[in-house]
């Protein structure tokens, strides 16, 4: 088989990927590109012509605190979910068959249930008659007027519990296919539990810790459930603004402006990376 007719198979068995990505993601983020230089009409749709003066109110700087809450507020919760995952993921790879399906299927199970229902799951925990407000008044841990809802604090907790199967399943697709006798010949060689975790593990699913940080930190990057649902009204992040513009305003150039700019801020760390790990790959080839 020549090189050209393999190319060819190849390109074959990825267009459906292909046409389903240019379909559902290519077209539909142009469309969202073209909309914010789009004037709104009275009646909430797109008004005739260009212009750019959706662009110069979305540059406006009383965004800045939204758009630093949201990176922080992502940013924090992939550390978390990396850190959670990683030694879970470890254990998840070392044990059984028998046990693995068993972790396997609780880390899954949350997915069975609606994502607004465990939201109000969570709000119901947090209210302040709720049983884990009570619990933790009981045992003094918090004082008596303490609030744990409408509160970063709740969506930051919220954020890392709806995450972290996004973050475990990645790793632990890398860590099913570590060879974990590379461990044993550290310790072998003189390095401690931790140094070989460290030095050996993570550096060995190096490829799933990547693709575990990119998914929670980009589907952190757009939640606004959860901030509406659990937060209070100085917690919004850029999601809950998007979602304002378009239900509440109706403002369709404005939430698409906004839109716009969280694509550019996902999409550029995900080029970088790209680039980053292709370099990586022709310095260890040459």
């Amino acid at each position: 088989m020549t090189s050209a007719h393999r190319q060819s198979k190849q390109w074959l068995l990825t267009l459906p990927s292909l046409a389903w990505l240019g379909v559902f993601f290519v077209i539909p983020s142009i469309l969202v590109i073209f909309t914010a230089f789009r004037p709104a009409d009275l009646q909430g749709g797109v008004g005739a012509g260009w212009t750019l003066d959706t662009l110069r109110a979305v540059s406006d700087p009383a965004y800045l605190p939204i758009v630093w809450r949201t990176v922080w507020l992502s940013g924090v919760t992939t550390f978390v979910c990396l850190a959670l995952a990683l030694p879970m993921t470890f254990q998840m790879a070392r044990v059984g068959p028998r046990m693995r399906q068993v972790l396997l299927l609780l880390v899954v199970v949350p997915f069975l249930s609606n994502f607004l229902i465990r939201i109000f799951a969570w709000k119901s925990l947090l209210h302040p008659e709720g049983p884990l407000t009570r619990l933790l008044h009981w045992l003094h841990l918090i004082p008596e007027d303490a609030l744990l809802l409408n509160h970063v604090g709740a969506v930051l907790l919220v954020l890392i519990y709806t995450q972290l199967p996004f973050a475990i399943l990645p790793l632990y697709a890398a860590a099913e296919k570590f060879d974990f006798g590379l461990l044993d010949a550290a310790r072998d060689l003189g390095a401690g539990p931790w140094r070989s975790f460290s030095k050996i593990f993570v550096p060995g699913v190096r490829r799933g810790f990547i693709s575990a940080a990119l998914m929670v930190f980009v589907c952190s990057l757009g939640q606004y459930v959860i901030p509406q649902m659990v937060g209070g009204a100085s917690d919004e992040m850029l999601g809950s603004k998007i979602a304002q513009r378009v239900f509440s305003d109706r403002n369709l150039p404005h939430a698409s402006a906004l839109a716009a700019g969280l694509m550019l801020a996902v999409l550029v760390p995900m080029l970088v990376i790209a680039a980053w790990q292709r370099f990586g790959r022709k310095e260890a080839a040459s």
